[in-house]
């Protein structure tokens, strides 16, 4: 047998994993946001992720955040409470219903509606109207198609020194498997190589979840 890498002797075991998700406990709000999802019939972020998005939020004093694919709210909700207190988080889906869910789940704990942009809508056809440069942070989370689209019309919105947060980056195992070649597979690959290869982008894999893609633009 060979010897194993170091990669693989030290890559964490599954209960190891389960630790570092459950590490960051969530809010009572995000726990009935999650069961929500359920009900829905969607798929939230992991735990691990949501602390992780509070934190990238709070890194960059984020004030104004673009999210596509708002859910029942749960990735919202952790965006939201990394945001400075005037900050605006603009969320769309093309499901009013999550969004009316989600909008519950904010309202709930206490965030002006003021605060919160729902828009609902094909991802493709708002984000071309949200202005260049504006942002300081962007979560994807939505149709795994159109994630290369996502990220142009991302990189545009953000400022020097914005954060673009990628989720489902590891798809299930799937991205790793380079024998995998389904459509969905091939598109979340294209979307990493994309920001990987790009040289003005200083990018990290994180694995948490389902695997956060992380960038940031240059600062100018």
């Amino acid at each position: 047998m060979d010897a194993l890498s170091e990669q693989e002797r030290t890559a964490p075991s599954a209960a190891s994993w389960m630790f570092a998700e459950d590490f960051a406990a969530e809010s009572d709000a995000a726990t009935m946001a999650r069961q929500e999802a359920e009900d829905l019939g969607v798929k939230p972020v992991g735990p691990g992720t949501a602390s992780a998005l509070t934190m990238l939020a709070r890194l960059v004093r984020a004030s104004h955040v673009v999210e596509i694919g708002t859910g029942s709210g749960v990735s919202g909700l952790a965006l939201y409470a990394g945001m400075v207190p005037d900050g605006i988080l603009t969320s769309v889906d093309i499901e009013p219903e999550h969004q009316r869910i989600a909008r519950q789940a904010f309202t709930d704990v206490g965030i002006e509606s003021r605060r919160i942009r729902l828009i609902a809508g094909a991802a493709l056809s708002v984000l071309p109207r949200l202005s260049d440069g504006a942002y300081d942070l962007v979560f994807v989370d939505g149709d795994k198609l159109e994630y290369p689209d996502y990220i142009e019309q991302a990189l545009r919105l953000l400022r020097p020194g914005g954060v673009l947060a990628v989720d489902n980056a590891l798809w299930h195992d799937r991205v790793a498997d380079r024998s995998n070649d389904d459509d969905e597979t091939l598109a979340v690959r294209e979307t990493l190589d994309r920001i990987r290869d790009d040289d003005g982008l200083i990018s990290s894999l994180l694995p948490c979840g389902d695997g956060l893609l992380v960038a940031i633009t240059p600062l100018g």
